[in-house]
């Protein structure tokens, strides 16, 4: 061990007192400051080791908080073939929702959001940009465009009280959806709203709705990747 190099001897250090129960799962980890210390190291080497483990899920930080143990199965989850509430998600999983509404305005259609939506160039359109939480934890950024003649009044509801899945879903019953998943580098606008650290993966939910034959809102809906998954259920006949 002494030849490896100092990161991975303290990432290693981190895992030993993880898998033998010495720090079980929500426990506060030793701070950066007193690792640096305890190893005679740059904070630098430490902060690579934690990033590590945060991108291997086995830690999280909680801005404030620190950073503490986690588990891969708590990570927060989302059906892939169906598209649900995410508030009444966080409640079903015994957490406490709340959401932040970053953008909610009328605005024209640019060549991408009119393909997207399949309108005409500057065509009037609603766009809201809204980040939901999970016990205060970011854990999805919500980028959504709405065709505004099908959904009229979307621009007058209050989405901290609702969401926009919510609305529509009352509103424009839903009859298809288009899904597409990749994982991304998130840009610094997306890792400062969900709070990734340097090395963090990012996932990226990329769906369409139609009510009827209308195609009603085109989102991208960015989620940290360390604290969320996406999960499907087939069913063969």
């Amino acid at each position: 061990m002494s030849n490896s190099p100092l990161y991975l001897q303290i990432k290693q250090y981190i895992d030993e007192k993880i898998t033998s129960g010495q720090w079980p799962i929500g426990h506060r980890i030793t701070t950066e400051i007193e690792l640096t210390k305890q190893f005679n190291v740059s904070r630098m080497t430490v902060n690579k080791a934690i990033r590590d483990l945060v991108a291997e899920g086995k830690l999280q930080r909680k801005p404030r908080l620190g950073t503490f143990v986690c588990s891969a199965d708590e990570k927060a989850e989302s059906p892939l073939l169906d598209i649900r509430n995410i508030a009444e998600e966080v409640k079903q999983r015994g957490k406490d929702y709340s959401s932040k509404v970053i953008h909610q305005i009328a605005k024209k259609a640019d060549e991408a959001i009119a393909t997207k939506l399949g309108v005409m160039l500057n065509t009037n359109i609603f766009y809201s940009e809204i980040i939901h939480f999970e016990d205060k934890s970011p854990i999805q950024l919500e980028l959504r465009w709405v065709n505004a003649h099908y959904a009229p009044d979307y621009l007058e509801q209050d989405f901290t009280q609702m969401t926009p899945n919510q609305y529509l879903s009352e509103n424009c019953p839903l009859s298809a959806i288009e899904h597409t998943v990749e994982a991304i580098v998130a840009d610094d606008h997306v890792r400062s709203a969900l709070r990734l650290g340097a090395n963090e993966p990012c996932l990226l939910l990329n769906r369409r709705t139609w009510s009827h034959d209308k195609l009603v809102s085109s989102a991208l809906l960015y989620h940290p990747g360390t604290r969320y998954k996406l999960s499907s259920k087939v069913l063969l006949s």
